[in-house]
């Protein structure tokens, strides 16, 4: 099966910013602010491993597409 990612271009500002909620950027702006394109970029294996692994967010894991999704724009090489 498709997603509704899967061949299509995706940035920063449409399809990854908006995975992150308020409270998930409140939590870690003391290391990185993750609605910052070049932090997110910066830091984008530690972030997506601290969710693989559960470590993030603190309240719940993220549903397979967002992780697909942030995988995806990770493979992309972190598009603007």
């Amino acid at each position: 099966m498709r997603s509704p990612d899967e061949g299509s271009e995706l940035s920063f500002e449409q399809d990854i910013k908006p995975l992150f909620r308020s409270k998930d950027r409140d939590a870690m702006l003391a290391y990185f602010d993750l609605f910052d394109h070049a932090d997110v970029a910066e830091h984008a294996d530690a972030i997506i491993g601290s969710l693989l692994s559960g470590h993030m967010p603190c309240d719940g894991g993220w549903p397979e597409a967002h992780l697909e999704r942030l995988q995806r724009w990770i493979d992309m090489g972190k598009p603007a």
